[in-house]
């Protein structure tokens, strides 16, 4: 049986069921507990399931996800939400250097099954200190997974995926997403956390995209169409590892591609997709690939300016209109 949620609240569901179903599950973060999260998805779970598993954390992040990383060597299965992506970077050296590492580290002792959530993007008139998509950063490092659910169903579906994995998994959820409405199933079944999806079939063009970029390239999609232009969409859903072999399907298929990514375009993820597409597919394209990043300035606060900054549906369809 499904019924309709939110996008936050499909992920508080996966945190509920995955706390009754496991005892070791628990969350801890800045504000998770009596506050009920800082975009709420939390509140609640503090009254139904007690300060053992729903712990409020101090304003120190490499020391609480450091306490994760403690946690998951132990046995438990700690989930820790970090408020927004820029404060993430207060905890760099506990990611890179201990969770992604220490399995290889140990020759394969040691297992750390720590899931990271945290807040990405912009278009919330946040300015320059919460309006960061660094998700590409951390695609780059080996020994961890990264997830970037652009539906209510893989707002839940991945993180009870997630929950299962051996190793670090980070969920990127993007901040504009949270109200999305969407179906999930009464009891919440573990997402693929291991292919991109085909959203949209063209023979055309093909637009790549995640997260809430996503949503605006299928807006794109549906104004090129009455153009007669098809547009296939595809969501990357997990960054790492890539599945790669879905793009280059769709690519040989409509022989151009435009990538749509929040990142700022120089050193973006948009990037590597272009130089795998290049690398190999390159006999596939008819034209250049192409890119669609936002600017590359610190995020306005302004919204005429920040909604500039950003990609938006127009700026995708004169991408195309520039491929075609």
């Amino acid at each position: 049986m499904k019924k309709k949620v939110t996008y936050r609240e499909a992920i508080r569901a996966a945190l509920r069921q995955a706390m009754r179903d496991d005892s070791r599950v628990f969350l801890m973060g800045e504000d998770v507990g009596r506050y009920g999260g800082a975009f709420a998805v939390s509140l609640g779970l503090l009254q139904e399931l007690g300060p053992e598993r729903i712990r409020d954390a101090p304003l120190s992040e490499s020391t609480f996800l450091g306490a994760g990383i403690g946690a998951a060597l132990g046995g438990m299965r700690p989930i820790v939400e970090i408020m927004t992506i820029n404060f993430s970077l207060l905890a760099l050296d506990q990611i890179v250097n201990n969770a992604a590492t220490l399995r290889h580290m140990s020759g394969g002792q040691l297992s750390v099954p720590l899931v990271v959530r945290m807040a990405s993007g912009g278009g919330r008139q946040m300015a320059a200190q919460h309006s960061h998509s660094l998700e590409g950063w951390y695609a780059h490092i080996p020994g961890i997974k990264v997830l970037t659910p652009a539906n209510v169903m893989d707002a839940a579906g991945m993180l009870i995926a997630a929950l299962r994995e051996p190793d670090p998994v980070f969920i990127f959820e993007h901040a504009t997403l949270y109200p999305l409405e969407g179906e999930i199933e009464e009891k919440i079944a573990p997402a693929d956390i291991s292919k991109a999806a085909i959203c949209r079939v063209g023979k055309d063009i093909t637009l790549i995209s995640y997260s809430a970029s996503l949503l605006k390239a299928l807006q794109a999609a549906d104004s090129l169409a009455k153009d007669g232009i098809e547009a296939e969409v595809i969501d990357l859903r997990v960054l790492r590892p890539l599945d790669t072999a879905t793009i280059l399907a769709s690519v040989s298929k409509t022989h151009r591609a435009v990538i749509v990514d929040e990142a700022w375009r120089t050193g973006s993820f948009a990037a590597e997709i272009s130089a795998q597409i290049m690398e190999q597919a390159f006999d596939e394209l008819d034209a250049p690939v192409s890119r669609v990043c936002s600017a590359e300035v610190p995020m306005p606060y302004a919204i005429h300016l920040e909604t500039a900054a950003l990609p938006q549906p127009d700026t995708i369809v004169t991408a195309v209109r520039n491929l075609m």
